[in-house]
């Protein structure tokens, strides 16, 4: 586990988090779909136009075009679509605990479809890691829950699994940025489409939703993107995807800081035991079968 590993999922794991509450933020202030279409084009542009100055190219590889493809459409239409609707009626701390249940999800497909799997005290890991976000979503759920805005959750992040095991093939060949801004509009593709056909478009354009909207644009958008690329090519998709363990953490921080949403002695454990998990997974060693 090296210190660049450990680095770049750190900075990763509290973009991550944070987009979130500024989600929470946004959609209190607009339609879901709309903001979110507009935030893919605006950061797809961007992407893109980084990626030329640095030399990059819409040359990809057929690997390549069909992971932007496939991630497109998973992660950013279909889980941060669901994540963003749903957030309409339940709290972003919630929605960040779901969303980390995704690494068990990554782990078993990837022993089941990649023949990729962990050591026993990774298995050990794992079991604790998904523990630990039982224990602080089972506080939650006592508080009472929208269903339907917890089922879209859970749909979204079986759609992130899917993603994240096909960032290898994005990952191999370079052009990594102008991917990232490719996959982005193909994300604002679909959900324009959605918009168009299911949504009433408005906006409230405050400070608030300006300043949460520029955030989630630039920071979750592109530069978690990217991070979250060269993590997965540098430790692996099973390794990568325990990061999102840590989200119930800095998820319910941020938002207790921001929101003030609630915070409990229940969700102190349960990080304590995520982070064991993390570590046990971490320094396992990786197995093919």
């Amino acid at each position: 586990m090296s210190v660049r590993a450990i680095l770049l999922g750190l900075i990763f794991v509290i973009i991550w988090s944070s987009a979130f509450t500024s989600a929470r933020i946004i959609v209190s202030y607009s339609s879901p779909i709309a903001a979110l279409a507009i935030r893919f084009f605006i950061s797809g542009l961007i992407g893109i136009f980084i990626a030329l100055i640095l030399g990059q190219s819409l040359k990809l590889t057929r690997s390549q075009w069909r992971a932007t493809i496939v991630f497109g459409l998973c992660q950013n239409a279909l889980y941060l679509g669901l994540n963003f609707f749903a957030m309409q009626t339940i709290e972003a701390s919630l929605a960040s605990i779901i969303a980390s249940t995704m690494p068990l999800m990554v782990a078993l497909a990837g022993w089941l479809f990649i023949s990729e799997r962990l050591g026993n005290s990774g298995i050990v890991g794992l079991i604790l890691g998904f523990s630990g976000v039982m224990i602080i979503m089972w506080a939650r759920l006592t508080q009472g829950v929208d269903v339907l805005g917890l089922l879209l959750c859970i749909i979204g992040a079986i759609a992130l699994t899917v993603a994240t095991l096909t960032l290898k093939d994005a990952s191999s060949g370079g052009n990594i940025m102008m991917i990232v801004g490719l996959q982005m509009l193909v994300g604002s593709s679909v959900l324009a489409v959605f918009c168009i056909l299911f949504e009433d478009v408005y906006f409230s354009l405050n400070s608030s939703f300006i300043l949460a909207f520029a955030y989630t644009t630039v920071f979750p958008g592109l530069v978690a993107t990217v991070v979250w690329f060269k993590l997965v090519n540098e430790i692996g998709a099973v390794k990568a995807a325990t990061y999102h363990f840590l989200n119930p953490f800095f998820g319910v921080l941020i938002a207790w800081l921001f929101l003030s949403e609630s915070i409990s002695y229940m969700d102190g454990l349960g990080v304590i035991i995520i982070t064991i998990g993390i570590y046990l997974v971490q320094t396992s060693k990786r197995q093919t079968v």
